[in-house]
C-alpha cells in the first residue's frame, strides 16, 4: 500500500462515468464514477449484494454473456470507450484478464492450461514461443521452480494454493493489461492468503489490478485505492466513498463508511 502523494502521481488507466447497470427491470448498479490508477492495486468493499462482482464484471463486458443484462454510462480503457459498437471485445478481454473466486483450473495438463490463451488468439504458436510463455507466466507467479519437471501434470492435482497461481499464470499468459480478481483468496487458508497477497503487490508493479474482498484487513493491506459499496433506499448499488486506502480506513468522510469498517453494519 502506498502513501497518498504516490497515489495521485499515477495516470488513470480505466474510468467509470455515471456507469449503470441494469438485469431487466431490476437496477444493480446506479451512478458509478471512480478512476483507477495504472500499475496499482484497487479494492471494492462493501456488504454482500450491492453489487461489487457485477461492477468487476463490467470491466471486462463479462456481462455481455448475460442476456437480461443491459449498460449505460461508459467505461473508458486508456480513455477509450469499452461499450463501444466498434470495441473488439475478445481483444479487451485479452487486455483485462478475471480470476475468480474458487480456482477454475480446466481439466487438463499445467502446460496446457496457460497456453490455451494464446492458442485461441491465434498468437505466435510454436513450440518454442508457447514454452517461453509457460515459463514466464509460471515464475511471475512464483511457481516455475516447482512445476517446471511437471508441466504435464493434470492441474487438477495441484493444491488450492498452486490451482489459483495457476489461474492467475493463465491470465498473464494473455499479456493483460489489467487483472480483475473477484475474493480470488476466498478459498484459501490464512497462510496461502498472506502468499497470494504478496503477489499481487508484486504483479501490481507492472500490471494494474482491482480486487473484490470481503476482508478488509486485506484490502488494507495490499490496496492504494479503496472503493466502499451499497445499496441506496432504492436497493440500488452505488458506490459510497473512494480514497486511498489508508485514508478511507482512517478518516472516512461518510458515516456509512466508517459504520461499516467498524462493523456497525454490513
Amino acid at each position: 500500500m502506498k502513501n497518498s502523494k504516490e497515489n495521485s502521481s499515477k495516470r488513470i488507466k480505466m474510468r467509470t462515468e455515471n456507469l449503470n447497470l441494469h438485469y431487466g427491470t431490476f437496477q444493480a448498479l446506479g451512478d458509478i464514477n471512480m478512476a483507477i490508477q495504472q500499475c496499482s492495486i484497487t479494492a471494492i468493499i462493501g456488504p454482500s449484494g450491492c453489487g461489487k462482482s457485477s461492477l468487476l464484471r463490467i470491466f471486462n463486458r463479462m456481462n455481455d454473456l448475460i442476456p437480461v443484462a443491459k449498460v449505460s454510462g461508459e467505461v473508458y480503457l486508456d480513455e477509450q470507450p469499452i461499450y463501444h459498437k466498434d470495441m473488439d471485445v475478445a481483444d479487451l478481454r485479452s487486455r483485462v484478464g478475471m480470476v475468480f473466486q474458487k480456482p477454475n483450473v480446466f481439466p487438463m495438463s499445467i502446460y496446457e492450461n496457460i497456453v490455451i490463451g494464446p492458442r485461441h488468439q491465434q498468437r505466435n504458436n510454436n513450440k518454442s514461443a508457447l514454452d517461453n510463455c509457460v515459463e514466464k507466466s509460471l515464475r511471475q507467479v512464483n511457481l516455475w521452480d516447482s512445476l517446471k519437471d511437471e508441466l504435464k501434470r493434470p492441474a487438477l492435482e495441484l493444491t488450492t494454493e498452486q490451482q489459483q497461481r495457476l489461474c492467475i499464470a493463465r491470465a498473464l499468459a494473455m499479456e493483460p493489461e489489467v487483472v480483475l480478481m473477484d475474493e480470488s483468496c476466498s478459498a484459501l487458508d490464512p497462510e496461502a492468503t498472506m502468499r497470494v497477497e504478496d503477489l499481487m503487490m508484486e504483479l501490481a508493479e507492472k500490471y494494474t489490478i482491482i480486487i473484490v474482498t470481503h476482508n478488509m484487513e486485506q484490502a488494507l493491506r495490499v490496496a492504494d485505492m479503496t472503493a466502499f459499496m451499497m445499496i441506496n433506499d432504492n436497493k440500488v448499488g452505488t458506490l459510497v466513498e473512494y480514497e486511498a486506502t489508508l485514508e478511507l480506513f482512517t478518516q472516512p468522510k461518510d458515516p456509512r463508511t466508517e459504520g461499516y469498517i467498524t462493523g456497525r453494519f454490513g
